[in-house]
């Protein structure tokens, strides 16, 4: 096999990359709108998050709990678990209230939360880098026909080519920056509702210690 040889099979996998990385572009794109959706949502259920309603809850889960009552600490605590997985935390937390080894599962079910948090953030933070990636290889990929349409006089073909080059830089800007933007607050909630959770397991240990 000749370098010429090599340098058209390196031609053709370049080439039929091109539309699989144009739809991967697409879909990245309709990902990061859609989370930036879930991610409104979030933020709004979260609007009400404040110390003393936070403080209020725990107290009276630790009340309940004092009074053996199990099903009104976990719907005490209700109010302030702003997602399913803070929920089910919270829930553990009360479950294991006053066992021999509450502090050990208390922290586990704080380590898995806080797991579980970094594992949403992994799609966003993952676009961060794939986006401009996409866009690079989107804009890079049409250029060798372009340039052959350039050799060739085809002003048509060469404009076409530049178009879709420039239009998938764009996007992968647009995506790299959405999926920056949303991890950073993403990041910041699940911080929050972590403090909390461990706020509720400091003042659900009070009774137990």
């Amino acid at each position: 096999m000749n370098v010429h040889n090599v340098e058209q099979v390196i031609f053709n996998v370049a080439a039929a990359l091109r539309v699989p990385v144009l739809v991967v572009t697409l879909v990245a794109l309709a990902v990061v709108i859609v989370d930036a959706g879930y991610l409104a949502m979030e933020v709004f259920r979260r609007r009400r998050r404040s110390y003393e309603k936070l403080d209020g809850a725990a107290t009276n889960a630790r009340k309940a709990l004092a009074n053996g009552d199990r099903v009104s600490a976990v719907s005490a605590l209700r109010p302030v678990t702003w997602s399913s997985s803070m929920f089910d935390a919270a829930e553990l937390l009360v479950i294991t209230f006053g066992e021999a080894s509450a502090s050990q599962r208390a922290s586990k079910a704080l380590a898995d939360f806080d797991y579980r948090s970094l594992r949403r953030l992994e799609r966003s933070r993952l676009l961060v880098r794939a986006g401009p990636a996409l866009g690079l290889m989107g804009t890079l990929i049409p250029l060798a026909p372009a340039l052959a349409a350039l050799a060739a006089g085809d002003v048509a073909e060469l404009s076409l080519d530049l178009r879709i080059a420039f239009s998938v830089t764009i996007l992968g800007l647009l995506i790299g920056a959405g999926a920056f933007g949303i991890s950073l607050v993403r990041d910041r909630l699940y911080s929050q509702d972590l403090s909390d959770l461990e706020y509720v397991a400091a003042m659900l240990g009070e009774d137990s210690g």
